[in-house]
């Protein structure tokens, strides 16, 4: 089984943090993998740190764990709400993350992923929660 981690970092109620990969399309809610001996919240502390500069400064809720079915049949994502963070600087491009910036929640990009689109609708109560990413 793999394990990763996502967030759905929101200001308030208006505006989420998406990144741009340089190696797939699309804008998605940042994350990455859980290591071996790493704790959830650790990963997800490091992955926003590395491709947002994005900096915990509250407990992340827990919104579910998901399958992603179209990577492979174990790849499951666990997803969490940030809304008690800080901003250490504006993320400059790399081999890894093309961009990361906040969009109004109801004026989102047009290439945002359908599983980050789904995710943020269950997270504003627009959709039940499935167990599928």
């Amino acid at each position: 089984m793999t394990l990763g981690v996502r967030a759905a970092v929101l200001r308030g109620d208006r505006e989420v943090l998406l990144v741009r990969h340089t190696y797939t399309p699309g804008w998605h809610l940042p994350g990455g993998g859980v290591e071996t001996g790493e704790t959830l919240r650790d990963a997800l502390d490091k992955e926003l740190r590395e491709e947002t500069l994005v900096r915990l400064t509250g407990p992340p809720q827990l919104h579910g764990v998901f399958l992603n079915r179209t990577v492979s049949r174990r790849d499951h994502v666990a997803i969490f709400v940030v809304r008690e963070f800080a901003v250490d600087g504006v993320r400059q491009p790399d081999c890894e993350i093309a961009e990361a910036r906040f969009f109004p929640l109801d004026a989102l990009p047009d290439s945002t992923t359908a599983g980050t689109r789904r995710r943020l609708d269950e997270i504003l109560g627009r959709r039940q929660p499935t167990a599928d990413w």
